[in-house]
């Protein structure tokens, strides 16, 4: 089964109608190299439905969120970014002075939600997270002055 067909098979158990746009939506999503907002994902699907409204893709991106298909981070710059959620977990470190960003691996994650369960009770979506800080760069270019 394609991850597509796996996709629709879960929005349909979960008691959602696949719709064209839902599947557009989805297909942007899964496709892109880079996290997306919902405006680019809005401007991408229009041209194939023109009629659609914004608040379609709004609604999509809640669904997907609810079932953790996607993950939404807020990277800087005003609007959250969506990424489809694969095996594969990874995280950013968003420097605040040059805005460069760093993959950062998942094993740094792996124990705080067992930890956060095991002392709160609260088991945590630790799906994506972006940590703002300064870079190395930006920090030797500080000390330099």
């Amino acid at each position: 089964m394609s991850c597509e067909q796996a996709t629709a098979q879960a929005l349909r158990e979960s008691g959602h109608r696949l719709t064209p746009q839902r599947l557009m939506i989805l297909s942007v999503i899964r496709h892109s190299d880079v996290h997306v907002t919902a405006s680019e994902i809005y401007d991408q699907v229009k041209i194939s439905y023109p009629f659609m409204d914004v608040s379609t893709v709004y609604r999509t991106l809640g669904v997907l969120k609810q079932m953790r298909l996607v993950s939404e981070t807020d990277m800087g710059g005003g609007e959250y970014r969506y990424e489809w959620i694969t095996q594969v977990r990874h995280h950013h470190l968003i420097c605040r002075g040059c805005n460069k960003v760093v993959l950062l691996d998942h094993k740094y994650w792996e124990n705080i939600g067992t930890d956060i369960m095991a002392d709160y009770g609260f088991q945590p979506d630790i799906d994506h997270i972006a940590l703002f800080g300064v870079c190395h760069e930006c920090l030797d270019h500080e000390e330099g002055e």
